[in-house]
């Protein structure tokens, strides 16, 4: 497609932000509440995969990177979602041992971005996920050697056979050394609603150490 057309298309791509609004009055008491309010009106309309996340990390050195993760626990203590610990997010997250990630729910022209620390969840946490996963996203996590280049697809589905073969005899299959959960512990979740005319509501809980404060940030 020549470049003109490219141009042309992109600055007239626009959508009008209608759906809604946020006032201090409509917030859950806590970050958390409101979070899940919004997951569950998000899964109520039939948006896809409305627990997916854009986690944000960075490496020791400043390079950022992004990706697309599901969030598989909510609560007062944090965000969590699970993950292979030697792939490159987590390289990122234990040298930095910040995240940043945001869900976006563009169906309902909002999205809620949760910042803080990372911690690994405890053993046992892992593991009652992990028994809840389908057996081939098990088998896979074991296959799986995440983020390292490979020669080609073949390798993977010849790592994923081995993989089948060495557990076909075995009813559960145990957690690998090498996953398990990281918890998103937020210093700061903003909640955003698409406004007309680009004057989006943006309200902010912010740990202040000593509880949370809401805040409402310029669009």
């Amino acid at each position: 497609m020549p470049n003109g057309d490219i141009d042309l298309k992109l600055p007239s791509m626009r959508v009008a932000y209608e759906q809604g609004s946020l006032t201090e009055a409509d917030l859950a008491a806590t970050w958390h509440e409101q979070l899940q309010r919004w997951l569950d009106q998000a899964v109520a309309q039939g948006l896809p995969d409305a627990n997916a996340m854009v986690l944000a990390t960075a490496s020791g050195d400043g390079f950022p990177s992004s990706r697309t993760v599901l969030a598989k626990g909510l609560d007062e203590r944090g965000v969590v979602f699970f993950t292979n610990y030697a792939s490159t997010k987590s390289h990122d997250l234990l040298a930095t041992r910040f995240a940043s990630a945001t869900f976006p729910w563009y169906g309902l022209q909002r999205q809620v971005t949760v910042r803080g620390t990372v911690e690994k969840v405890r053993s046992a946490e892992t593991a009652e996920y992990w028994a809840q996963r389908p057996r081939g996203s098990q088998l896979g996590a074991w296959a799986s050697p995440q983020s390292i280049v490979v020669n080609g697809r073949g390798t993977l589905e010849s790592a994923l056979a081995n993989v089948e073969r060495q557990f076909a005899d075995a009813e559960t299959i145990p957690v690998p050394p090498h996953w398990g959960g990281w918890r998103i512990q937020p210093q700061t979740v903003e909640f955003w609603q698409g406004r007309a005319d680009r004057m989006h509501d943006r309200l902010r809980f912010r740990d202040t150490h000593g509880g949370w404060k809401v805040e409402r940030l310029g669009p």
